[in-house]
């Protein structure tokens, strides 16, 4: 097919009409710099730095594979994410108009646990114990003995908390509680400014719960936070917060769960996760489904607490708590709340779908790129394109006057087999990659430059016209091959181990270059056999 003219001319009709329908039917894919977006730095939290390299690796390994599947199911065209090292994640997309929402999606733990609600009795029974371990951790012999001028002066964010004044809402982070020292006590008895632990705690309208004020839970989650005062809590239970606050009368309170300690079944198990609307309550929930063995386990447990609250845990809040009317199956939901809008209820869904993020994950560098600048990138790229392909039109048509007027037709037909290739593969386009894409061009034009003046030699040697172009095409075949594998080699070395901007620029070099091969040793010499067919073998080319 390819040694007849007709031929020929048919491959080329066909490879560009093809090429030129991916273009206009898929169009290309800009990249993050191109159409706006974000670009994320993530990092393996280890504060304390006692993992070992082996486990990072291990750890941001599985990371990549979970925040992949997160951001696939999230709908995002074409994301870059890409490790580097052996504990950062390079995360990149295109694109992004709700940038909190997907930064949200990508940190997100979402460890999912079912955790059984207890009685309040033994905890509540355990309330002095706790008040008296406050007491001894802050380094003092009585409740009676407290006062203002207990407590270091060098921690004053402390005396106002737990003594009432200032503002309650200061940050447990700013509060170190084992730098707390004793001095002398005032004689003055000052047990009415104290708030103790047991006070903070008022039993809730729910079985096993507390309510708290909303204003004291700064003070309570400094409480929680002393190793004193989860040792001298009752074995094997905790207190978790529930999600959302609830009103009581004038004031607002959220809801303290006293729950086993070990959860009975973990998001492990879970197969499925589908968002919907409650149709009765018109509220957001997660309908989901547990695996075969999962739900053994959950039909087994249910089955043996008929009456009984279930919580359901997720990233350490209950999300919500039922009660467990009968035996549940591997089916279940998760109450989401009222105000809880659809696409949150959806982003949860994803989330556990994918699966919990192995280790808490920080987020090093953030990077926003808006479309104007991108759009600005674009119209700067078409520019330099057009100047650029129009100099060469000049050029080569001055030049070579017919050979040049053939070479450009060829350059079109690459032109269309670029941008078609690229289409066809789903490549993105990136500024690094309009860089490669010029590039190409050069060296399509190079190629065209050998192949001319070869035919010129043998012209100037007196050979026939056919015979010159045959002969030209011949000789600058081993040159074009030589300098294009080279650059093609080059340019997959670079796809292998570049980043997303280098890799961009390889694509288009890659798919470039092989189009220029393609369109100076066949598309050029079959539009050189058209022109000659109907000419004389003495008759005259200008080149």
């Amino acid at each position: 097919m390819f040694k007849t003219l007709r031929g020929r001319i048919i491959t080329i009709l066909f490879l560009t009409v093809v090429a030129g329908w991916q273009l206009y039917s898929k169009g290309i894919k800009l990249g993050l710099d191109l159409r706006g977006g974000m670009h994320l730095v993530l990092e393996i939290d280890d504060p304390e730095g006692t993992m070992t390299a082996e486990a990072k690796a291990d750890m941001i390994d599985r990371v990549d594979r979970i925040i992949r599947t997160r951001i696939d199911e999230f709908g995002v065209e074409e994301p870059l994410i890409q490790k580097v090292g052996g504990e950062r994640l390079i995360v990149e997309l295109a694109g992004i108009s709700d940038e909190d929402r997907a930064k949200e999606i990508v940190q997100r733990n979402a460890f999912l646990e079912f955790k059984l609600v207890l009685p309040t009795t033994d905890m509540t029974a355990a309330l002095s114990r706790i008040d008296r371990t406050v007491v001894a951790a802050l380094g003092l012999d009585s409740i009676r003995a407290l006062g203002r001028d207990v407590v270091s002066a060098e921690q004053p964010e402390i005396v106002d908390i737990i003594f009432g004044g200032g503002d309650t809402a200061v940050s447990t982070e700013q509060i170190d509680t084992t730098e707390v020292v004793e001095t002398i006590p005032e004689e003055e008895d000052q047990l009415d400014s104290f708030q103790p632990f047991s006070t903070l705690l008022n039993i809730g309208d729910v079985e096993g719960t507390y309510l708290i004020a909303v204003e004291d839970i700064p003070l309570v989650e400094l409480f929680l936070g002393m190793d004193e005062v989860q040792r001298a809590m009752p074995r094997d239970q905790v207190l978790q917060w529930g999600m959302e606050p609830v009103g009581r009368g004038a004031r607002t309170y959220r809801y303290l769960y006293v729950l086993e300690e070990d959860a009975f079944l973990t998001g492990d198990r879970l197969e499925s996760a589908t968002a919907g609307r409650d149709p009765q309550f018109n509220q957001s929930q997660v309908q989901f489904e547990l695996s075969r063995a999962g739900g053994r386990t959950f039909s087994q447990f249910t089955g043996q607490h008929v009456g009984d609250l279930l919580a359901i845990v997720l990233d350490g809040r209950v999300q919500s708590a039922p009660v467990i009317r009968d035996r549940i199956g591997a089916r279940g939901q998760i109450d989401m709340g009222s105000g809880t809008p659809l696409e949150e209820a959806s982003d949860l869904a994803l989330v556990l779908r994918a699966g919990a993020l192995p280790a808490k994950i920080n987020i090093i560098e953030e990077r926003t790129v808006g479309p104007s600048l991108g759009q600005d990138s674009i119209d700067a790229g078409r520019i330099a394109g057009m100047l650029g392909m129009a100099l060469v039109v000049l050029v080569m048509i001055a030049y070579y006057r017919i050979a040049g007027i053939l070479a450009v037709g060829a350059l079109g037909v690459y032109v269309v087999l670029v941008l078609g290739g690229l289409a066809g593969i789903g490549a993105t386009l990136t500024v690094p990659g309009i860089a490669g894409l010029i590039l190409s061009v050069g060296m399509a034009v190079d190629a065209n430059v050998l192949i001319f003046e070869r035919i010129r030699e043998e012209l100037a040697v007196g050979r026939a016209t056919r015979t010159a172009v045959e002969e030209g095409f011949q000789h600058a075949f081993s040159a074009i091959l030589d300098a294009n594998m080279t650059t093609l080699i080059t340019a997959l070395i670079l796809f292998q181990f570049g980043t997303g901007p280098v890799r961009g620029f390889a694509v288009t070099l890659s798919m470039g270059i092989v189009a220029s091969f393609f369109s100076a040793l066949f598309v050029t010499r079959s539009f050189f056999l058209l022109y000659l067919k109907g000419k004389k073998v003495s008759d005259p080319i200008s080149v």
